[in-house]
């Protein structure tokens, strides 16, 4: 009964086996934990807003590598030579045209132009009126320059007919405040340090765009935002006026061949970091896929479409993810297990019912033998039943509900031995 047993148990395994094999060809490993993040300046706020996503991502066993660089330009050239897998960028510099293997992952908060310059007595109202000054617009390969250069050449402004420089956030700064340029641009965060310090400063006006809904119809990446009076400071009451600005969103694009697993969980953690309300965002506006230049990474609009799976609210992130991928082997496995499980209950039964039936061959030839034994044979095995009795109460152990078999070949027992009494006697 072992080798029938085994002659139908051995290929049912060996089945199973063969389809884990053949269907785990099919299953995408397990993706490399580690992202390499493109962003700005050390000074930035890309770059401190990828050191939040780093302190989140590693606590989830992720390795995170941060890239600086001059911004968003700069940030493009890494994707395309595969240096980085995500970066920031500034909306509006990068278009589906420019690129063939980079998508969008999210729009995560507004980044205001914000337009400084000398106070000399008077406000300026119109960029038009920075013609033959001395402009920094941010260093090449930066998103401030290729904006600034956007809204200063619809001005009539350039290098012919005034003096543009090149220089980076602080030294622009700097020689801002030393005189010895008159104005610059600057795209970037309310939160950096920099447009704080700017606004405070009584020797530093900032422009207020008069037309900004007129920018923000001919630039669809523009939007018109208000600064309001004390907004920033109301001790100091920064800024001291509304002020006019247009905005631009920091978004975050990724090469498209990158691991969906770790996209859906850059995802999840851009949503604890800057799904607050904020000083031009409401609660939950930010992060979106508004507004977007670049085709959507398709994970990304699922992510956004239909939020975190119902694996995802029950397990730890790496936990679901690992189930998700295997759930091809879920199939042919219950495919297999259906019709072994229907066997299970009878072999089961006949398990516990051998553990009785295997003594009825013992009790059987006994019994018909009993009619061809002399006296001296009978009572011999009339001793082995008493010992067989004994044998079969200490060998078989069976659950409660197939006591009734147990007790049966008891009865049996008893009818054989009666039977051999009944010969003695007579």
């Amino acid at each position: 009964m072992k080798y029938k047993i085994l002659t139908v148990t051995l290929p049912v395994i060996l089945l199973i086996i063969a389809t884990f094999y053949i269907t785990i060809q099919f299953i995408q490993p397990a993706p490399k934990k580690e992202i390499t993040i493109a962003t700005g300046s050390k000074t930035g706020s890309y770059y401190k807003t990828a050191l939040i996503y780093k302190e989140l991502l590693e606590k989830e066993n992720v390795k995170v590598n941060l890239l600086t660089s001059a911004g968003s330009i700069e940030n493009i050239n890494l994707l395309k030579e595969n240096k980085a897998d995500v970066a920031f960028i500034q909306n509006g510099t990068i278009l589906e045209k420019n690129v063939s293997n980079i998508k969008s992952l999210a729009s995560i908060y507004y980044e205001p132009l914000w337009v400084f310059y000398r106070n000399e007595g008077f406000n300026v109202d119109y960029i038009i009126q920075f013609f033959s000054k001395k402009i920094a617009i941010g260093k090449e390969g930066s998103g401030t320059k290729d904006l600034s250069e956007k809204i200063l050449a619809d001005n009539g402004i350039n290098n012919e007919n005034s003096q543009i420089f090149h220089y980076d956030l602080q030294k622009a700064k700097e020689e801002l405040e030393k005189g010895n340029i008159d104005t610059m641009f600057i795209v970037s965060s309310h939160k950096s340090q920099i447009i704080e310090d700017l606004l405070a400063n009584p020797y530093i006006n900032i422009l207020s765009f008069k037309r900004a809904k007129a920018y923000s119809r001919k630039y669809p990446f523009l939007e018109a935002l208000t600064l309001y009076e004390g907004t920033l400071d109301l001790f100091k009451n920064l800024p001291d006026e509304n002020i006019s600005l247009l905005s631009t969103t920091a978004n975050l694009v990724v090469k498209e061949d990158f691991s969906e697993e770790l996209i859906r969980l850059l995802l999840k953690k851009l949503k604890e970091v800057h799904n607050k309300k904020e000083l031009f965002s409401k609660a939950e506006q930010f992060p979106n896929d508004l507004n977007m230049q670049l085709e959507m990474h398709e994970e990304a609009s699922r992510y956004f479409k239909y939020g975190d799976t119902w694996l995802e609210k029950i397990f730890p992130y790496w936990i679901a993810s690992n189930i998700d991928r295997l759930k091809l082997l879920i199939i042919p496995l219950l495919t297999l297990l259906f019709p072994l499980f229907k066997g299970v209950f009878p072999l089961y039964n006949w398990t516990m019912r051998s553990k009785i039936y295997r003594w009825y061959e013992q009790v059987k030839e006994l019994d018909n033998k009993l009619d061809s034994l002399d006296i001296e044979s009978l009572k011999k095995e009339l001793a082995k039943l008493e010992k067989l009795k004994i044998e079969i109460k200490e060998e078989t152990k069976v659950p409660l509900s197939y006591m009734g078999e147990y007790y049966n070949l008891q009865l049996h027992i008893d009818l054989i031995e009666n039977k051999i009494e009944r010969k003695l006697n007579n």
